[in-house]
């Protein structure tokens, strides 16, 4: 006879999370609500009652690669919602994908929740339907390190991006609600905090008077802009590394504390060209000489200082002379980390009617010499690391050893510190000093320090 006692099984949910960091923290918020509603997670297809796909909607290969992911869940699991940047072209997602069950945009975690209710509603558990929900969220990330979302959108109109027509004009979050999610985080263990936006310069610039003004925390008051941001966020004894960056007078003012050490000396900053003439059809705030200028101003504060950027190749009008100009302006600032990628047109970008539409032989050609050129600086600057002591933190471990990043490294994008001896009683998350013994085009060896 079954036991009548025993509670109803709780539905469980798979996620698909693609694009960028700050999508993952959207997928992660939303399996923080599920869970607290007593939801479980699948980590396939067949044990799920339903899939959420968290999509990607910035370039046109962004959007196909959604749309195959939903395609797939569609097969494997049948019962598929859809959410994210692409969810704000419903159309485009019904015409490919007619069965899908809902579609949201980017941030809707009410109306997902509304979806997963109408899919497979919470069952009711006697034994813990009145206990309180857990404190700390879900999360997709190692234990190690968490992305830490301080706004939402953005206020520039850029021509290559969407951005803003997806996710609208900037939001910062309160500064009370950013130093305590940052401080529950660190509680849980993390050791590393990537703080992310749209533009994280632009940090509390759409607030005025009283509501930029922040709560008290820790027997401090902290406003909510960039520079109280750091401050606080300095306080918290991990490591602090800021994404997403724009070159404005604000970020001089944090140079100082990543000097002091209360920061990670490092920022990506997506310049995305050097030519005048192509930054003005972007519509890029930016000017080359003076970010040059401010370049080696910070560096002139904290000669630590790594910086990352990415940039765009064949642009709509981009001339051999322009991509050149880009080529030296990269060897007078001598970046640390930098991606490339090919213009690509996306749906509803402004760029798309721009004349003088770059030849795909062309951009890929320019592409291949960018990172040519960019590959020879960055081994030249890491062969200066060589004898270097510095902190490691351990993200894997094999047999063959364990992988780890520097202060100069963010996950997944950069490079990596090797320690291939003398790693045994390693875990992952520990942070260790090693001295480096060589160096590649973007990674380094190096021996632990006892």
């Amino acid at each position: 006879m079954p036991d009548q006692t025993a509670p109803p099984a709780p539905p469980k949910i798979g996620i698909v999370s693609l694009g960028c960091p700050k999508a993952l923290v959207d997928s992660e918020r939303i399996l923080t609500r599920l869970r607290a509603e007593g939801y479980e997670f699948s980590a396939d297809y067949d044990g799920a009652d339903a899939v959420i796909v968290n999509t990607c909607g910035f370039l046109d290969s962004a959007k196909a690669e959604s749309l195959d992911a939903i395609g797939e869940a569609l097969r494997e699991n049948g019962k598929v919602i859809v959410t994210g940047c692409l969810g704000a072209e419903a159309e485009t997602i019904s015409k490919a994908h007619p069965s899908v069950l809902a579609i949201t945009g980017p941030q809707q975690y009410e109306q997902v929740m509304d979806a997963v209710h109408a899919v497979t509603p919470p069952r009711p558990n006697p034994f813990t339907d009145l206990l309180p929900a857990p404190k700390d969220g879900v999360r997709l990330t190692p234990r190690h390190y968490a992305y830490l979302k301080i706004s939402e959108g953005c206020n520039h109109s850029c021509r290559f991006c969407i951005i803003p027509d997806m996710r609208g004009k900037l939001v910062s979050r309160p500064i009370h609600a950013v130093l305590q999610e940052a401080e529950r985080l660190v509680q849980a263990g993390v050791k590393e905090l990537l703080v992310i936006s749209q533009d994280t310069s632009a940090y509390g610039v759409d607030l005025r008077g009283d509501a930029r003004i922040g709560k008290e925390w820790h027997g401090q008051q902290y406003d909510t802009t960039m520079l109280d941001l750091c401050t606080g966020l300095a306080e918290l004894g991990v490591w602090v590394r800021l994404h997403y960056v724009y070159p404005y007078p604000s970020v001089d003012k944090v140079i100082p504390l990543m000097a002091e050490g209360k920061l990670l000396p490092y920022l990506d900053i997506p310049f995305q060209h050097a030519s005048p003439k192509v930054l003005k059809s972007m519509r890029r705030p930016a000017d080359h000489e003076k970010v040059l200028e401010r370049i080696k101003s910070w560096r002139e504060v904290c000669p630590a200082l790594t910086i990352r950027s990415t940039f765009i190749v064949g642009f709509p009008g981009e001339t051999e002379e322009d991509f050149q100009f880009l080529l030296d302006w990269l060897t007078e600032a001598q970046l640390n980390r930098v991606g490339c990628f090919k213009y690509e047109n996306v749906a509803g970008a402004a760029a798309n009617d721009l004349p003088d539409h770059v030849d795909e032989a062309v951009k890929q050609e320019r592409w291949e010499r960018l990172m040519a050129h960019q590959q020879a600086i960055s081994a030249a600057l890491l062969e200066k690391k060589v004898g270097q002591r510095m902190t490691v933190i351990v993200d894997q471990i094999d047999e063959d050893g364990a992988e780890c990043r520097s202060a100069a490294d963010a996950p997944e994008i950069d490079g990596n510190v090797f320690i291939d001896a003398d790693f045994a009683d390693l875990s992952v998350g520990d942070m260790v000093e090693v001295e480096i013994d060589e160096a590649g085009d973007y990674d380094l060896w190096a021996h632990r320090i006892q």
